[in-house]
């Protein structure tokens, strides 16, 4: 049996999952302490579903703990920066356009230093040794130790920024050390960017992880324990130490792969309504569609992988007004739903009330909103379903009709058929989705690299990146058997001659519990 953990910023959920039945699933506050969360749902579900702890073989867990951290401007470390690129990108330093409320809390000690690759492989200029190792002295003189290296097109070569590490921990031995190789992807700038906000936060994922794993230990429970990645995968719980941004957006994904399990389609749009926002994202062959575009995550431009998610401010708790025309939303109660809307016992109108009112929802008292204008609980459902109209089609890349997938808690407010859409289905256990989908995730493994693919060649180049994205998930611990290529993008850079082409391999297999 699966244990699926999605601590998120409102709501801890934990489901069980057992082959392909939910034995339970409860969902509950999220505290202070995240551990303390954790204990509170996971005894309750497991006392819910009568299990005992010792029959969980295996542990997902999803948490949006870093995206808040980030977001927030909270427990950030200060970053060395290393930048292998000159005599390049002098004109563009290091966070030049982040905001200031983040570069207080990150600081700009910053090295460039000459270095980095050409797509091609060929040195720019000679790694620069002696000023990496003053850059680190420096550092460590400053109380620095997490430390951010970046050369570039290092996801081509990242020679340099293996030895620039090998240098930096001479200096500093017990350096926390991003390589921007183990994320990014080829655009200098957002991937640095990606590898500074990694480092900024790597001693909130070490305390972050040792709390997750005390309250496990606190429960009785021993099983293997993994994190869900923002690709609907898994990474065990020592890369999360080294890689925490890399669950930044696995709320939304877990959603979206909990949607395919508990719906069983794997083709399809996927809504995932809450207390005061909608995600609304794709499900491609069963795993959510990859954002082409660069991410933008608390003001700051990235470039790593992201789902392909578009939020709209419409959930249980979105406010209802009358001052200037009808609107539902943006402005919500939040998690305060509970307290001030009207069927709770509050006097705030809300989407819940509309939807209570409206006789398709059964929660809270009823019997508070039966006097509301009629003409005014219509024209607000009616809004509602408007709303989700519209931003389905911004996620649709055809005129073609695709079923909708409703999933969390805020799904009660959908009950009428939308255009665009070939069906609706909300199927049971759609308020814990996000858990469903992180117990159920894969192991994951990607290749993205700039390679040379000459016609006569090129089935061979690419069946060695194939081997390596398997070879990935193998190490990851999927069973061999399961291991497959899940998706391709080969793309021919521009400008360039030589078929100089991007090639991203992803593959994916069952994790062997």
């Amino acid at each position: 049996m699966r244990l699926g953990i999605d601590v998120g910023g409102t709501n801890t959920d934990a489901v069980i999952v057992d082959n392909r039945n939910v034995r339970g699933a409860i969902k509950r506050p999220t505290t202070t302490e995240p551990g303390e969360g954790i204990v509170d749902a996971v005894n309750r579900v497991l006392a819910k579903a009568n299990i005992p702890a010792a029959q969980i073989k295996a542990v997902m867990l999803g948490t949006t703990h870093f995206t808040n951290a980030f977001v927030q401007r909270t427990q950030l470390n200060p970053v060395g920066i290393i930048r292998l690129a000159l005599p390049a990108s002098r004109s563009l330093t290091p966070m030049i356009d982040w905001p200031e409320d983040i570069l207080s809390n990150i600081g700009g000690a910053v090295a460039l230093v000459a270095g980095g690759h050409e797509y091609d492989g060929q040195p720019i200029a000679q790694l620069d040794e002696r000023a990496i190792i003053e850059a680190a002295t420096r550092f460590y003189d400053n109380g620095i130790t997490s430390i951010a290296i970046t050369g570039i097109f290092s996801p081509v070569i990242n020679e340099g920024e293996k030895r620039a590490e090998e240098l930096v921990r001479r200096v500093i031995p017990d350096a926390k050390i991003t390589l921007s190789s183990d994320l990014g992807r080829i655009g200098l700038i957002e991937r640095e960017n990606a590898t500074i906000m990694n480092a900024s936060l790597i001693s909130l994922a070490e305390s972050t992880v040792a709390s997750f794993q005390a309250a496990l230990r606190n429960i009785g429970i021993s099983a293997p324990f993994y994190i869900s990645q923002n690709d609907g995968t898994l990474m065990q719980i020592d890369r999360l130490a080294e890689l925490p941004v890399l669950t930044f957006s696995s709320g939304p994904t877990n959603s979206i792969r909990g949607a395919a399990f508990l719906s069983g389609l794997n083709n399809a749009i996927v809504a995932d309504i809450g207390g005061t926002t909608t995600d609304i994202g794709m499900l491609k062959n069963g795993f959510p569609r990859e954002s082409a575009m660069i991410s933008n995550i608390g003001g700051i431009r990235t470039n790593f992988r992201m789902p392909d998610i578009f939020s709209i401010g419409l959930g249980g708790g979105s406010l209802v007004s009358t001052n200037e025309g009808l609107a539902v939303g943006p402005q919500s109660v939040g998690y305060e739903l509970t307290s001030k809307a009207l069927v709770f016992g509050g006097d705030v109108l809300t989407a819940t009330d509309v939807a209570v009112a409206g006789g398709y929802a059964q929660i809270g008292d009823a019997t508070r909103v039966k006097n509301l204008d009629a003409k005014l609980i219509d024209a607000a459902v009616q809004e509602i379903h408007r709303l989700l109209e519209i931003n389905i089609e911004r996620m649709k890349t055809d005129s073609s009709l695709m079923p909708l997938v409703l999933v969390g808690g805020g799904s009660i407010l959908i009950d009428k058929p939308l255009a665009g859409v070939s069906e609706v289905v909300q199927p049971e256990f759609a308020g814990a989705a996000n858990a469903v989908g992180a117990s159920i995730a894969k192991v994951g493994g990607e290749v993205d690299k700039v390679v040379v693919l000459p016609a006569e060649t090129r089935e061979s180049v690419l069946e060695a990146l194939y081997a390596d994205a398997c070879h990935q998930v193998e190490m990851a611990g999927a069973v061999n058997s399961s291991i497959e290529v899940a998706d391709v993008e080969i793309v021919p850079v521009p400008y360039i001659p030589g078929n100089i082409t991007r090639v991203r391999v992803k593959a994916i297999g069952d994790l062997s519990i």
